[in-house]
């Protein structure tokens, strides 16, 4: 069988804390496929600490989160917030605004897949932090 393109293997990119001005706690990532021609897809594995979340945003093309361990919480301007488990995925369609993050008693890791965009527009807007208010009724709990 032969491929059109040869088979690559990249050797993966450092271990990197993830921006302050994203996320809220303490959170890493490694950057599992960063994009680039001819395939615009983007993977993350994000590793979140207890409590820890993403700001609001959103994406140009959508969104998918595959859970790896832990509880993750996936909040919507709705006010509806989700719990996914190990091997459950949540799909955040394009342009919904949104957060994800840890539950307040235990780490979480996910795989986070998103495509850029084919003009070179921002494929991710980037918007306020989500209060410990906010988050507190995630859980129904008081902050």
């Amino acid at each position: 069988m032969e491929f059109a393109q040869p088979v690559e293997f990249a050797r993966p990119a450092a271990t990197g804390r993830a921006p302050a001005e994203w996320f809220t706690g303490e959170v890493w990532w490694d950057a599992v496929r960063p994009g680039g021609a001819p395939s615009r897809k983007r993977a993350n594995l994000v590793r979140f600490a207890p409590g820890a979340r993403t700001h609001w945003h959103s994406h140009a093309l959508g969104q998918s989160l595959h859970v790896v361990s832990g509880t993750a919480l996936i909040g919507t301007r709705d006010g509806v917030v989700f719990e996914a488990r190990p091997g459950e995925l949540v799909v955040c369609p394009p342009g919904e605004e949104h957060w994800h993050g840890a539950a307040p008693d235990g780490a979480m890791e996910h795989l986070a897949t998103w495509e850029g965009t084919e003009d070179g527009s921002p494929e991710t807007t980037w918007l306020e932090p989500v209060t410990e208010e906010q988050y507190a009724l995630a859980r129904g709990t008081s902050a």
